[in-house]
């Protein structure tokens, strides 16, 4: 596991900004929901990675601002990355339209979906989970093999519908994954600050679930299993935990309700990005994620380190060792899991994914 940024490397630049190094192979990426609060700065991050050879730029027509505009924006940065834009409205299926914008893809980023402020769980796993759909079975029609990395909330819940649907349509249900890692880079950060160690050396495995997803606290980080956070002792760590855990709160208070963990929710997804196109590369990388898995007794989706691949998905870890209080965080994640999976399941049993393929929408500019 490691920073977003990694891939650069330094050399001649004017403005004193990191030459990219020359990779082996380029990948074609796509970022659904690309002119969105969390979307447009994911596509900047995204368009910075030199792997990154063309990337797709998907919204609606009523985004705030034209996906368009995203593309042609990001066009004029120095990088060998091509951007191409797409949009639709609301009466148009993504299955119908995006074949162009999503063949070929490696990687689909998916941060859609309305925010929580003011519906029930229950609300927006519908309202989500549609939405969702109509990115997912587009992918599954253009480019099923490609890793689809999900930041929907109620995300415990979305990602196991959305897998089941892919399982349904004979597809492997752990293409579609869940982008969990904000949780590990808050927990990063909160230790390297009350330790004052080294960023690059600390490394707290966050698993279970979600801290986002409005259910209880499924999150847990496993500081036992890192020298720097040990050292702290149980009733800091407990402190860092429930930071974790309410973190996303915290960011909303501090934006006086007028946002969300738009930029660290980016930069969490591209590190997420940047572990799976290393994978693809040929080198295994290791990022913390939300899958279909049985890395934990009592729930078949969880969030635990997963090793990328030339295929995508080689291998899924189990939290490994954990402290007895650890455990009973655990325990009691589990049971709010088995509930959010439940939710989703129950969502995937009456849907299906489409299999219309009827025309390509093309790029607005």
């Amino acid at each position: 596991m490691g920073n977003c940024f990694e891939g650069f490397r330094r050399g001649k630049a004017l403005a004193g900004l990191p030459a990219p190094a020359t990779p082996k192979q380029g990948f074609k990426v796509c970022v659904c929901g690309g002119a969105g609060g969390i979307g447009q700065p994911l596509c900047l991050l995204m368009a910075l990675d030199p792997r990154v050879w063309e990337l797709s730029v998907y919204d609606l027509t009523i985004a705030m601002v034209p996906a368009e505009g995203i593309g042609t924006d990001l066009g004029h940065i120095e990088r060998k990355c091509r951007v191409k834009a797409y949009s639709l409205d609301t009466t148009q299926k993504p299955v119908d339209h995006l074949r162009e914008c999503l063949q070929g893809c490696s990687l689909v980023l998916v941060p859609v979906g309305v925010p929580s402020k003011g519906r029930s769980k229950s609300d927006l796993l519908k309202i989500n989970a549609n939405i969702a759909k109509s990115i997912v079975e587009a992918c599954a029609a253009y480019c099923p093999d490609a890793i689809v990395g999900l930041i929907v909330n109620p995300l415990n819940s979305v990602v196991p519908a959305m897998a089941r649907l892919y399982e349904k349509a004979g597809l492997d249900p752990r293409k579609v994954i869940g982008i969990t890692s904000l949780d590990t880079v808050r927990a990063n950060k909160f230790v390297h600050e009350a330790t004052q160690i080294p960023i690059e050396h600390v490394q707290v495995p966050v698993v279970g679930g979600y801290s986002g997803s409005m259910s209880g606290p499924s999150a847990v980080p496993l500081f036992s299993q890192d020298a720097g956070a040990r050292s702290m002792g149980d009733a800091r760590c407990a402190e860092l935990m429930k930071r974790v855990q309410d973190a996303g709160n915290e960011v909303v208070d501090a934006k006086k309700g007028k946002g969300s963990s738009t930029l660290s929710m980016a930069y969490a997804a591209a590190r997420f990005g940047r572990a799976v196109l290393t994978g693809l590369s040929g080198e295994r990388c290791t990022e913390i994620a939300l899958l279909k898995t049985d890395a934990y007794p009592g729930v078949d989706y969880f969030s635990t380190k997963v090793v990328f691949g030339p295929k995508g998905v080689e291998e899924v870890l189990p939290p490994g060792a954990v402290s007895p209080k650890e455990k009973a965080h655990l325990d009691l994640a589990v049971k709010t899991l088995q509930e959010d999976i439940k939710e989703g399941l129950a969502y995937a049993e009456h849907v299906d994914l489409a299999k219309r393929r009827l025309r390509e929408t093309k790029a607005g500019y």
